[in-house]
């Protein structure tokens, strides 16, 4: 704990939401709903227009067309959403070398590297100047909490939102916490609240006067301790600039069962390059290749096998993945399937051939037979026009799908920065029309001082 504001916590205000309506100029003030869209798909981010009907992330997407059926459902687009994350993360880099990201809109940030002291009025001016700077690089906003702990400073950015700033002066931790649910505290979940509940503890100043004692017998020694402390508004855990990632993965879920052999099999090799790439884009390499296979009832089965040595070869990776999969009965339909990799390295450039010519025995082995073609194309091999996603057309330049369907797909010609767009209908087999890439987000003049919410301590 700080006897000084100096932990800062940054959140930006519905993320994926906010940039596609910065990018997308006719969306901007409307709900906009970003994430899967298949009968299976859930929520990524609902921007608050849309919350105001009671959107919100890991809802079921068919749940939230019931709620907010006039919103724009679109397909993340991740590769801008990290290059918006990187332009926010260089901001927090300036204000000290220590940052911790936490997703790609959640960062904390030590303003007192090195022990120097962080006063109120500093505090202050340094998270006003870091939301205005933000704004001007982007066009979005983000909330801003600033505490002595990591955990008042994200409690502190959640009471921010959206787009404001609170900071809790030293000394008043307790009071502030106090009216609070016990589930604004780390680590406290449903089982953990109604537990809590039915002692009749509901707020933060409940649990704190229950004392430790009670909280153990009601929670158990690890969590009634750490209850009881975070209660009493303590957190000593560090900022932490380098979080080691311990695995690689990817995984999809299909709008309809799987149940053709070949076309699980293709799947399988898709997913598998996909985390080889990751793997490399990342630097690392990896040991232990994971395949992740669920089944129409929910039942998820992982199976792994770990290699002699350290791998960032895509083939390497989809052979063991591969193998994998001839030991998991699918007959009866797969919803879901992934690849992972774990026993991260550093990069290392192995003996591919010793990996893949010889089994853990030592002695030589044939090349696994390639898997029949499948009996239909996978789907990513599919041209399809998914809502949200960048076109570009000959003749009318970039836009972006707004839906399609009976061999038709309509598109909104506009750009970051320019007015609303017009909507044209073309065949989905144009070949005048074609996918294209995101544009960057334009950046705008720093808002006035009087900007956001109003700040409160």
């Amino acid at each position: 704990m700080r006897g000084h504001p100096a932990i800062l916590h940054l959140d930006m205000d519905a993320f994926y939401a906010a940039v596609e309506q910065r990018a997308k100029p006719s969306l901007r003030g409307k709900p906009v709903v970003v994430g899967g869209l298949g009968p299976r798909g859930v929520v990524a981010t609902a921007s608050y227009e849309a919350r105001t009907y009671g959107v919100h992330s890991a809802m079921p997407v068919a749940q939230a067309r019931a709620r907010c059926p006039n919103a724009a459902y679109l397909t993340p687009r991740f590769g801008l959403y990290r290059q918006v994350s990187d332009t926010v993360m260089e901001l927090l880099a300036e204000l000290s070398p220590l940052v911790e990201p936490l997703s790609l809109d959640e960062a904390f940030v030590d303003l007192a590297v090195g022990g120097a002291a962080v006063t109120t009025e500093e505090a202050l001016t340094t998270g006003r100047a870091l939301r205005a700077r933000i704004r001007a690089a982007t066009g979005l906003s983000g909330s801003v909490g600033l505490a002595g702990s990591k955990m008042l400073a994200k409690i502190a950015s959640e009471q921010a939102k959206p787009d404001g700033l609170v900071l809790i002066a030293p000394g008043t931790e307790r009071e502030f916490l106090a009216p609070m649910s016990v589930r604004v505290l780390p680590g406290v979940g449903p089982a953990t609240d109604r537990a809590l509940r039915r002692a009749g503890i509901g707020t933060v100043a409940e649990a704190a006067a229950a004392g430790k004692e009670e909280l153990v017998r009601l929670l158990g020694q690890a969590q009634g301790v750490a209850v009881h402390t975070m209660a009493q508004g303590v957190d000593d855990r560090p900022v932490v600039a380098e979080r080691d990632a311990k695995s690689v993965s990817v995984e999809d879920t299909f709008d309809t069962d799987l149940t053709d052999r070949p076309l699980v099999r293709a799947q399988v090799d898709r997913l598998a390059g996909r985390c080889a790439e990751r793997l490399r884009t990342a630097g690392r390499s990896a040991r232990t290749v994971v395949l992740k296979v669920r089944g129409h009832d929910f039942t998820t089965l992982t199976r792994s096998e770990t290699l002699r040595g350290p791998t960032d070869e895509p083939a390497v990776i989809r052979e063991a993945a591969a193998r994998l999969l001839e030991g998991v009965d699918t007959t009866a339909g797969v919803r879901l399937l992934g690849v992972g990799v774990t026993a991260l390295a550093g990069y290392t450039q192995e003996d591919l051939f010793a990996q893949r010519s010889q089994t853990p025995g030592g002695h030589a082995a044939t090349a696994p037979p390639e898997p029949p073609a499948p009996a239909q194309p996978p789907p990513s091999a599919v041209r399809r026009w998914l809502p949200g996603l960048d076109v570009r057309h000959v003749k009318h330049g970039p836009g972006w799908v707004q839906g399609s369907g009976v061999g038709r797909v309509t598109v909104r010609f506009e750009q970051p920065g320019s007015q609303p767009g017009r909507v044209r209908t073309f065949s989905m087999d144009d070949p005048e029309l074609e996918p294209g890439e995101p544009l960057p987000l334009p950046a705008q003049p720093l808002p006035s001082d009087g900007e956001g919410r109003p700040e409160s301590l």
